[in-house]
């Protein structure tokens, strides 16, 4: 039975509203009575469960999404929550997802020998393992948790999923992935530059 106080999420509109302000159920409720308790509306997706809200928006590809495409975008996350010093990934595994961090931090690091080299710490806010939508080659180093932490994990296969589904909501994630990479490439690049101009000057001394 349909309340005129619950909320409902209808199609055409993809916004929640109550059943009395649609105009399509406005004969239906003709001479019903208003429910005492009346239910409340969802307060976050049922993927992102005890997660505070506002979180998605702390992760940067995401800023430029507006409500409706993130909570679309929400359901096709899966939450995981990791101990300090659990293994996110691993040097060498096959790449298989994605992940963004929503709370904690980890490190990113590879094994030279019997020597821990930390390549960086991620915070909530950033990501990984983006290669990882388009490529499942093997991992290029270690993630590692610093702290309890909580992530958002997207397969590869959800990903291309969402694609097909839900172009409009793929299509802002997929920009602003694409500029993160572009701005990584040109960081690398002007790295490359420095290391270049060092060991040409090494030379010439």
């Amino acid at each position: 039975r349909i309340l005129p106080g619950m909320w409902l999420y209808p199609m055409d509109t993809c916004q929640w509203a109550k059943a009395k302000e649609l105009s399509e159920l406005t004969e239906y409720f003709a001479g019903v009575v208003p429910s005492a308790e009346e239910p409340k509306p969802p307060e976050r997706s049922p993927l992102i469960v005890d997660l505070p809200l506002g979180s998605l928006r702390s992760v940067e590809l995401l800023k430029t999404m507006d409500d409706q495409q993130l909570g679309r975008f929400a359901q096709f996350m899966e939450v995981t929550k990791v101990e300090k010093f659990d293994a996110v990934v691993a040097e060498g595994d096959p790449g298989d997802a994605m992940y963004l961090v929503l709370a904690g931090s980890l490190r990113v690091r590879q094994m030279i020998g019997q020597k821990e080299t930390v390549i960086t710490t991620l915070k909530p806010g950033e990501f990984f393992g983006d290669i990882s939508l388009f490529d499942d080659g093997p991992r290029s180093a270690d993630v590692i948790a610093n702290e309890d932490s909580v992530l958002l994990k997207i397969t590869e296969s959800t990903f291309e999923a969402l694609t097909q589904k839900m172009p409009e909501v793929a299509t802002p994630f997929l920009m602003a992935l694409g500029r993160s990479m572009a701005g990584r490439i040109r960081a690398d690049n002007e790295r490359h530059k420095k290391d270049l101009l060092v060991m040409q000057a090494t030379k010439t001394r």
